[in-house]
């Protein structure tokens, strides 16, 4: 079976920054990984470019086997048309640190609106969708409530569902409560963890959320400076860490680390 993620050998710049540099990288079907790091390690520019969101320079991406930023034509590879982009980003759904909902729009509006003109689905159809996923994330009473009527967690909680109604086979999350009030930050972690448990789901999360990750993931990825320094299984990561530059990072964000 294919990865449902794969880089290989990719480049990524920004003007003269390097941020990453023939960067290889794999996720499995069914997968949830944490990538966790410093800021500007490159995390963020991972999920960015499996959301077509930015570009690369050099090397290849590929969802389910299938390249993502490339198509084969006749033999050849040449760069993706925007008809080829549009088809694989209907793979991928993103959560982002800030709820980016329509205002103007209703919260069944918000989770409808993309699967009834992207995926073509029958309006009544998308909002049975959208209403079961309103149950999932506990916001059933919201359906016709606006984006400014609701809490911060209540807004990512709308904004999970509308990624679900898409129904991706690899589901990002950026940061998803770094804009939370802390009170609002178990709320969020809650839904993620009940998505993770009820759907066939690839997950890739960046978050500093590190006892979350903790527990969530099946396996955790430190960058340092645009590459993986140190991957593995979430006790062995927070608990055995065999990198210095690991454990000078955990120290930092988890205060009682020094003992590991």
């Amino acid at each position: 079976m294919n990865p449902a993620v794969r880089f290989r050998q990719v480049t990524k710049r920004f003007g003269d920054l390097t941020v990453l540099e023939q960067f290889d990288f794999e996720v499995a079907q069914g997968e949830i990984v944490t990538l966790i790091g410093a800021s500007g390690s490159g995390k963020s520019t991972v999920l960015r470019i499996l959301m077509t969101l930015e570009e690369l320079q050099d090397g290849e991406v590929e969802i389910e086997g299938e390249p993502l930023w490339h198509e084969r034509k006749g033999g050849r590879t040449v760069a993706a048309s925007e008809q080829h982009l549009r088809r694989m980003r209907k793979k991928v759904g993103m959560v982002f640190q800030q709820f980016n909902l329509f205002p103007h729009m209703s919260v069944l509006r918000n989770i409808t609106e993309a699967p009834i003109h992207v995926l073509q689905l029958p309006r009544a159809e998308a909002e049975t969708r959208a209403r079961e996923l309103l149950r999932l994330v506990g916001l059933e009473e919201k359906a016709d409530a606006f984006p400014e009527q609701l809490s911060g967690g209540q807004q990512q909680r709308v904004a999970i569902a509308r990624a679900l109604a898409m129904r991706p086979r690899v589901l990002l999350f950026d940061e998803p409560t770094s804009a939370l009030d802390p009170e609002m930050v178990g709320e969020v972690l809650n839904v993620i963890r009940q998505v993770a448990g009820e759907h066939e789901l690839t997950m890739i999360l960046v978050t500093h959320e590190m006892n979350f990750a903790r527990e969530i993931s099946d396996r955790v990825c430190f960058f340092d400076q645009g590459r993986i320094l140190e991957q593995g299984p979430p006790e062995q990561i927070f608990t055995a860490p065999r990198e210095e530059r690991t454990r000078e990072f955990l120290r930092t964000v988890l205060p009682d680390s020094g003992r590991t």
